[in-house]
């Protein structure tokens, strides 16, 4: 028995394979997930030859500390922006002995949105040691904290699969 849905269940599933086969490590750092990227990639056997650490930082003093998100940075954009994102996963990888990161950050609620930045709100970063890198902004709309979350994960699962298979 799973704690996952069985789309996600069969996603990580495959992504684990897919980056094994490959001989590529992935590093997650996560904020409104707390980790559930990571969750579900260690729920499948052999996750251990792709997983190489996650980073659940919540707090901009985690960000910053961790990950090496600027200041600046957070005091212009915010802790929820592409360019927060973007260090957040800059940060993992070099962190790391992954080949490819991902980062998440958004707004899972069911407060703590605003008309520029809602509720649902989520800004993703992926990228990969030879510096490709892709970013999504997602809008999942107020569809409750639950739903959000492991909408993010199920992005961050597809973004992920497409460095390794690129």
């Amino acid at each position: 028995m799973t704690m996952w849905p069985a789309d996600i269940e069969d996603h990580a599933r495959s992504l684990v394979e897919t980056f094994s086969d490959r001989g590529l490590r992935v590093a997650t750092a996560e904020s409104c997930t707390g980790g559930l990227i990571a969750a579900a990639l260690t729920e499948i056997a052999g996750s251990s030859a792709v997983v190489d650490r996650g980073f659940v930082t919540y707090s901009n003093a985690a960000k910053t500390t961790l990950l090496k998100v600027s200041d600046a940075t957070l005091a212009l954009h915010g802790a929820v922006s592409e360019e927060t994102a973007i260090e957040m996963v800059r940060g993992a990888l070099a962190a790391s002995d992954a080949e490819v990161a991902i980062s998440v950050t958004g707004i899972a609620g069911p407060g703590g949105g605003s008309p520029e930045k809602p509720v649902g709100l989520v800004h993703l970063a992926a990228l990969r040691s030879d510096g490709h890198l892709r970013h999504r902004e997602m809008r999942y709309g107020d569809i409750g904290r639950h739903d959000i979350r492991l909408a993010t994960v199920r992005t961050a699962l597809e973004m992920l699969t497409e460095l390794g298979e690129a």
